[in-house]
């Protein structure tokens, strides 16, 4: 996925969860753009940091510009919450992304599906008359190879993996998919210190049957495209660069 009309800017400030003040680094106007994540971010927008904002002006916008990535070293890490979703359907259908379990191959798939008291992010069929649903969240928060989520409490993303539990119970075969939005990764975890309870949810999830996948992708201030598959262990130690 490539954006249209990228420009690089240094990172001033956040206003709130959807707006930044930045400085173009070709001409140093001062721009007001559209935050596309309303997580934390803590460790990536600070200031002076690189950031990639693309060029999207419309009457019907308030802002011109909204802020894709951000420059961590030398390792672009996409901040954009729009584009796992996406990332992960055209992955699935295209078999860049593979779900382990299934007998047959995927035949038919649709987005934000529900189910019960959740609409999941995908649901699937297969040739094998068999049926599925994948929740997928982005990952951003990294500290010393190691990718977590979540960066901060999140209710809806627990509600997500008891509802998955229930499915799996229901003869779904059951995934949790992390788009890791950097591709510089060792293993994926869940950020046990943030929120313990989505932490043994996660767990009790998986002893049913429920599976836990992350893919990291390549990414560069114009695009971002799915790479491979990356190890998720649930017991990794992860040391939060926000503390």
């Amino acid at each position: 996925m490539k954006y249209s009309e990228i420009h690089l800017a240094a990172f001033t400030e956040r206003s709130n969860r959807f707006i930044a003040r930045c400085r173009l680094l070709e001409s140093g106007e001062e721009i007001i753009t559209h935050v596309k994540n309303t997580r934390r971010c803590k460790e990536l927008l600070l200031s002076n940091a690189v950031v990639a904002v693309n060029h999207q002006p419309s009457d019907k916008r308030k802002t011109a510009y909204d802020l894709v990535a951000v420059k961590k070293g030398n390792m672009w890490i996409n901040i954009d919450s729009q584009i796992p979703n996406a990332l992960a359907a055209e992955g699935i259908l295209a078999e860049k992304i593979c779900l382990p379990g299934l007998k047959g191959s995927i035949i038919y798939l649709k987005r934000e599906y529900v189910f019960e008291r959740s609409k999941f992010d995908i649901y699937f069929e297969t040739d094998q008359q068999e049926k599925g649903f994948v929740e997928v969240k982005g990952m951003t928060l990294e500290n010393q190879g190691i990718g977590a989520f979540p960066d901060a409490p999140t209710i809806r993303g627990l509600k997500h993996v008891q509802e998955l539990r229930v499915a799996q119970a229901l003869d779904y075969h059951c995934y949790v998919l992390f788009i890791v939005q950097f591709s510089a990764i060792q293993a994926a975890t869940l950020h046990r210190l943030m929120q313990p309870a989505l932490y043994q949810a996660a767990e009790m999830a998986m002893a049913d049957g429920v599976q836990i996948l992350a893919y990291n992708c390549e990414v560069d201030q114009e695009t971002i495209s799915i790479k491979e598959s990356v190890s998720f262990d649930l017991k990794q130690e992860f040391i939060d660069p926000n503390q």
